[in-house]
């Protein structure tokens, strides 16, 4: 399409829109479908992987401790931890801190201590958490090999005294790549049916001033002549759907997030800002592509010579 051409693409596309407001409508309707779905699975996926993530952070090994270690080899073991790479935070947990937290997990706590005549059967313990949890299987096996440990390892039990849930471990990171997986596939395969639905919607929209277009053809205008107007109104359509989705995909962050984090403050499904602001590019460029290239692919059996 000419500059040239420009000004008289955008009136009759104006024009056509007021015309044919039904079929203009029901192709808005499509597209703002079509890309709130996409939307609606990309900030889905991105709250997923932030819940995902909050889990995985929540995996740490328990390195148990010898009651007859020394405070210098304890010390010295964790200046050896806090020195390696894949560890993020060292927490020391004291006997009573143990016992503390053991209380607060059981509800029997009272009457099993008092069968044990108050004493305090729990080891000290550091608790680690890692920059990357899906290393956990690595981290504890360096904690097993490392001679430090096993000189403080509670009752001399190297293997015994590292924990991790290693079955739930595994199984977790397990469910949460064959998510991440999925949303992936699934996003993909949206934006190719969407771009087929508004193909079709297009084509239909045009199909129905198929005559139109050949009366323009046989007084001698251009294929570009012809395409300006229908290719500018195919993108109109496409702006229209893609501000229609993002301004529902704006309630949704305003009015129902806020809603979720209440409900689940356990997990967290905070999503950046800046998540939201690429993916409504995102929906701005991939409706202005449909629109320009539906338009393009539908006109083209009329402009045939």
């Amino acid at each position: 399409m000419a500059p040239s051409n420009l000004g008289y693409s955008l009136r009759e596309a104006f024009s056509h829109f007021g015309r044919n407001w039904t079929t203009s409508v029901g192709a808005v309707i499509t597209i703002f479908l079509s890309l709130f779905i996409i939307g609606l699975f990309i900030i889905g996926s991105a709250m997923i992987t932030s819940a995902i993530g909050t889990i995985e952070d929540s995996v740490t090994i328990n390195a148990f401790i010898s009651d007859e270690a020394s405070d210098e080899d304890v010390e010295a073991f964790r200046a050896t931890l806090e020195s390696w790479d894949n560890v993020a935070h060292v927490d020391f947990r004291t006997k009573d801190e143990a016992l503390e937290a053991w209380q607060g997990m059981t509800d029997n706590a009272d009457s099993t201590l008092s069968a044990l005549d108050g004493e305090n059967p729990l080891p000290r313990s550091f608790v680690i958490e890692m920059e990357d949890s899906s290393q956990v299987e690595a981290m504890a096996q360096q904690i097993k090999d490392d001679p430090g440990f096993q000189a403080i390892a509670d009752g001399g039990d190297v293997e015994g005294s590292v924990l991790y849930s290693q079955e739930e471990v595994g199984r977790l990171f397990q469910i949460t790549g064959y998510i991440r997986v999925a949303l992936i596939v699934l996003v993909a395969l949206l934006t190719f049916i969407a771009f087929i639905f508004i193909n079709n919607t297009i084509r239909l929209s045009i199909t129905a001033r198929r005559r139109e277009i050949a009366i323009m053809r046989l007084v001698g205008a251009s294929n570009g002549f012809i395409r300006g107007p229908f290719v500018t109104e195919g993108v109109l359509q496409a702006l229209l759907g893609a501000a229609l989705s993002i301004g529902v995909l704006e309630l949704i962050r305003n009015l129902l997030m806020p809603r979720l984090h209440t409900m689940v403050s356990w997990l967290s499904f905070d999503v950046p800002l800046d998540v939201f602001l690429m993916t409504y590019g995102a929906l701005v460029i991939v409706g202005i592509v449909i629109g320009l290239f539906g338009s393009a692919i539908a006109m083209r059996r009329y402009l045939k010579v």
